[in-house]
């Protein structure tokens, strides 16, 4: 069970800061990229493109750095 986080506050006692166990931060940064990957995902199939196979983007790549 994770720990409640730990706020880091100013003077005034405003958060300005938050203490997590590292296990509750790499869970919340693979969350982040789930999600990133998924908008990126909605984002290219929203664009209307027409997909290409891997072997063929990765030719057109080679193709471009020489």
């Amino acid at each position: 069970m994770a720990k409640p986080p730990q706020f880091v506050t100013d003077e005034n006692g405003v958060r300005v800061a938050v203490v997590l166990d590292i296990e509750e931060y790499e869970k919340l940064l693979e969350e982040l990229e789930d999600r990133e990957a998924i908008r990126e995902y909605e984002e290219a199939k929203a664009s209307g493109e027409i997909p290409i196979p891997l072997e063929q983007a990765l030719a057109e790549i080679r193709r471009t750095r020489k």
